[in-house]
């Protein structure tokens, strides 16, 4: 029998009510035919709440007990989601990640999916045609035997494992929205819902500010060749919209130059004036930041005439913005840098595409327009398939839809 994965994030499982309306789609698939394994988030701010408790507890707390405690959030879920399963007469089980068990790495808080074992769910589908509620975020490290937590977004990243692990004829999201848009409908009237992304896109648009899809899961669909669907469960559970299907590029029989616009206000950009020009500055600067765990993006390098000092300019994210400017200033004897300038009223605007490969002056063309609107460019970066350019937070909405309009992502 074919098999599916169906996952519901947090605004789906606000309360038993939407729990309810979320058991009526599984039930839709069951009668369809499927063996159904459904990973499920924490309740709406559910997450947050246990975080804050940690806070409270102790400034300083251990990482390992951290995920004892977040990890609660999604078992409750998974537990009551079973109970109306089978209140509905479906039979349904409820797992913790450590029963499947999916297996991680120890870097709790944010670990990493070593491996998942799905013998013990084929078993259920097999012998009692049970539906496996599987608490999403979680996993287990094997040699501690501590339970593990995959970092925000972590159950779209044990759905789309997990499908891959028991060779699920795919994988649906259940999110708030019905889909991937070309753009933030609530900043642009005329988004579009896409029918079809490709994975490369949607990696791109994940990482650059789109928070449809977790990075790390659209990493692994794209890796396993998982197709996986978009779909909103606040849709009629009888007559559900199609969503978006991510899939590979050759699935898709016309691809647009410019798929989608995306955007991030968490960016914070960092400029040290008049920094020594010598080999080894380069690793002097970036090395402190990268053993802080602290992701450095977009980086530009201005050389002056006189080849004696230069200007280097990069972004971080801009929770990390205090540290890292710390980090910097008491590196300062090393790197020997003149000045240090900070900024944190900056965006992040991308145009994402795999057209882009085969059509020169794509980003031209957004330049041109940009500078039509009076929108300064802070900084450039550029890749085979997407462009971004940072530029002052308060021109994020104008930028858009520029972008938006000049690539006829308005038109249907």
């Amino acid at each position: 029998m074919a098999r599916l994965v169906m996952k519901f994030g947090g605004t789906s499982v606000a309360d038993v009510d939407r729990i309810r309306n979320v058991a009526r789609h599984v039930q839709r698939e069951v009668e369809a035919g499927y063996d159904i394994a459904v990973v499920v988030s924490a309740m709406s701010g559910k997450t947050n709440e246990l975080v804050d408790w940690c806070r409270v507890a102790s400034r300083f707390y251990d990482p390992r007990e951290y995920d004892a405690v977040v990890a609660a959030g999604e078992q409750v879920t998974a537990g009551l989601l079973a109970i109306v399963l089978q209140d509905m007469g479906i039979p349904a089980r409820s797992w913790q990640g450590w029963q499947v068990p999916i297996l991680t790495s120890d870097a709790h808080g944010s670990a990493r999916i070593a491996d998942i074992d799905g013998s013990a769910i084929f078993k259920a589908f097999e012998e009692r045609k049970e539906v496996a509620v599987i608490a999403g975020f979680q996993g287990l490290h094997q040699e501690t035997g501590r339970i593990s937590t995959l970092g925000r977004g972590g159950s779209d990243t044990s759905a789309v494992a997990i499908a891959a692990a028991i060779k699920a004829e795919r994988c649906d999201i259940y999110t708030d929205v019905d889909g991937v848009y070309t753009t933030d409908p609530r900043i642009v009237a005329k988004a579009r819902r896409l029918d079809r992304v490709a994975f490369e896109e949607m990696l791109e648009m994940a990482s650059l500010g789109a928070k449809v899809l977790q990075v790390r899961s659209v990493e692994l669909a794209m890796v396993y060749k998982v197709k996986t669907f978009v779909r909103s469960s606040f849709d009629d559970p009888l007559d559900p919209k199609p969503g978006t299907l991510i899939c590979d590029e050759e699935d898709i029989l016309e691809q647009q130059v410019v798929t989608g616009i995306a955007f991030s206000r968490e960016e914070a950009q960092i400029t040290l004036r008049r920094v020594a020009d010598n080999p080894g500055v380069a690793a002097a600067i970036f090395m402190p930041l990268a053993e802080a765990n602290i992701n450095v993006d977009m980086i530009i390098q201005v050389v002056s005439d006189n080849t004696v000092a230069t200007d280097i300019t990069f972004t971080v994210p801009v929770v990390d913005f205090e540290r890292a400017r710390a980090i910097l200033e008491k590196a300062q004897p090393q790197i020997g840098y003149g000045t240090l300038q900070g900024a944190s009223d900056v965006v992040k605007i991308s145009a994402i595409g795999v057209g882009m490969r085969s059509h020169p002056g794509v980003a031209a063309r957004a330049f041109k327009a940009l500078a039509e609107k009076g929108i300064n460019i802070r900084a450039i970066t550029t890749s085979e398939i997407k462009f971004s350019v940072l530029i002052e937070a308060a021109y994020t909405e104008l930028a858009v839809r520029t972008l938006h309009s000049l690539y006829g992502l308005d038109k249907v």
